[in-house]
């Protein structure tokens, strides 16, 4: 028996700025499926989905639920219909609990009720789905990968049958990744509707029913995923083959820029994040860190980038201790740092890329006022250089795409011509076509004698670029170990707490 389609979007088009993102996109969901949306970033994806969700109203087209057409004008008539989405970008208020930002949207919430009740009833469904969060925590004191976790039980307590997923597994680990698309099969099972947009192809291929490829804000078909390549499906996203950056070289001789000797950090509780952590980092190198979600990569790297300081310990930038320096000066002594969450640690998203540019470097600039058309001419030329997709130089950043808001971030802390790069999880939420050139400018920096501590969950991506990779476990090292002689199986052995004797940093 033929599945009946639960969501029809009909020749959809929607512009900003003169520039159309939707152009006639017409898209089905069947009930019952699970339905990928492919395409690079800036394709057209995540805003097809907000105006399915009532945060954008398109500019024409039509939308049927079950058969009967609707319009929404804002995201409460989508809820109302049972759409729930799981935004890329969170949409939690950081001083709440997971239990108020939950209590925010559920319908018919009397003004004297029971907290605790509720905070029950929270546990309950995040552990039937194996979800499992703690209602009365702050929402800024979870990981990103806890963050998330809390968004799809929200939505889930909303009652929503059709559930839209932005890069679902992007703050997880692969584990944690199987564990999900199992869960999301159950709920396609009883009836429940998914969309899920993703740009990692292989978890695509294996999970999903269906598959709408966008490529420049147009549709270019939509197919059943048992019958393509993922080949295929690559080339039809960016409209050429891939070619996978394979550069390899051994771990480099020069000069040492970065040299941390039994460092220890304290998070604001008092619980220890980073214990006794030792290593350097050598010009032209990549130095590559693993782990699990939460396990000191965060601290790490805000630590080596001068945001957090340090409770005992070392740290050398060419060979001057830093110990407990500001992040001004750590950014006077050539350290950029890529945070993971770029909206609102690495760029302010209300601002435009001009101001976002100048963040780091405008107290170099000569005399006592910006220079704003030199400041917007050399930002046309970093836009140029690095492909960066943007309507225009005067609009928010955050209207921008995840990959083109990493391009920006990445190619403004390259431009400060840095001694050694910091990146946390660079490719989380990036297509293909992204991804593949974000590493490209890494190798190429590293071959221009750049120092880079990359750190990631893409274990594949981590082997693929760095020369050595050290693995971390509960804030201690397991390992460091040459890219070289490694597989993943022994990285995840070490990442699961199985400590690699005689390794030498």
């Amino acid at each position: 028996m033929e599945k009946q389609p639960i969501v029809e979007m009909t020749n959809i088009s929607k512009e900003f700025s003169g520039i159309a993102v939707n152009d006639k996109i017409s898209f089905s969901l069947n009930a019952g499926e699970i339905h990928a949306l492919l395409g690079e970033n800036g394709a057209g994806k995540s805003t097809l989905m907000n105006i399915l969700t009532g945060l954008y109203k398109p500019d024409s087209g039509e939308i049927e639920i079950n058969g009967k057409n609707v319009e929404f004008n804002s995201p409460k008539d989508a809820i109302a219909c049972g759409i729930g989405m799981v935004h890329q970008h969170f949409k939690l208020v950081r001083a709440f609990t997971v239990a108020e930002n939950i209590m925010l949207g559920l319908r018919n919430l009397k003004q004297i009720y029971n907290k605790k009740h509720i905070e029950d009833e929270i546990e309950k469904s995040a552990q039937e789905y194996g979800l499992y969060v703690n209602p009365k925590a702050k929402i800024w004191q979870l990981t990103v990968g806890e963050q998330q976790k809390v968004e799809i039980v929200k939505v889930l307590m909303y009652g929503a049958k059709i559930l839209i997923m932005d890069e679902p597994t992007a703050v997880l680990t692969p584990k944690e990744g199987e564990v999900l698309y199992k869960t999301l099969g159950i709920l396609a099972k009883k009836g429940k509707s998914i969309i899920v947009i993703s740009h990692k192809m292989r978890e695509v291929m294996e999970n999903t029913n269906r598959i709408t490829v966008l490529r420049d804000g147009k549709s270019m078909g939509t197919f059943n995923t048992k019958d393509v390549e993922e080949k295929d499906m690559a080339k039809m996203m960016v409209g050429e083959n891939i070619v996978h950056i394979s550069s390899k070289r051994t771990v480099s001789n020069g000069k040492k820029i970065l040299e941390l000797k039994d460092v220890c950090s304290e998070d604001k509780s008092g619980s220890v994040k980073l214990r006794n952590i030792s290593f350097s980092v050598h010009e032209g190198e990549i130095f590559g860190v693993a782990g699990i979600d939460d396990n000191g990569q965060k601290e790490l790297a805000e630590v080596i980038s001068g945001l957090t300081p340090i409770k005992k310990g070392n740290i050398f930038l060419n060979e001057a201790n830093c110990i407990n320096e500001s992040r001004r000066k750590f950014i006077d002594k050539g350290i950029s740092y890529v945070p993971e969450d770029r909206m609102t640690v690495g760029l302010v998203a209300d601002m435009n890329a001009c101001e976002n540019m100048i963040l780091e470097n405008y107290r170099k600039m000569p005399g006592y006022h910006i220079n704003w058309r030199k400041v917007y001419d050399n930002t046309v030329n970093i836009i140029k250089k690095f492909h960066i997709k943007i309507a225009s130089l005067n609009t928010p950043v955050k209207t921008m795409s995840g990959g083109n808001m990493q391009k920006l971030l990445l190619a403004r802390e390259i431009q400060s011509d840095p001694n050694l790069i910091v990146l946390a999880y660079p490719f989380r939420g990036l297509d293909i076509g992204a991804s593949e050139y974000i590493k490209k400018l890494l190798i190429d920096e590293r071959n221009k004698g750049r120092a880079i501590l990359l750190i990631s969950e893409e274990l594949e991506d981590l082997i693929q670029l760095s020369d050595r990779i050290c693995v971390l476990h509960e804030g201690s090292i397991m390992g460091i170990v040459d890219s070289s002689e490694v597989t993943m199986e022994s990285i995840g052995l070490m990442m699961s707490g199985s400590r690699k004797e005689n390794y030498s940093d």
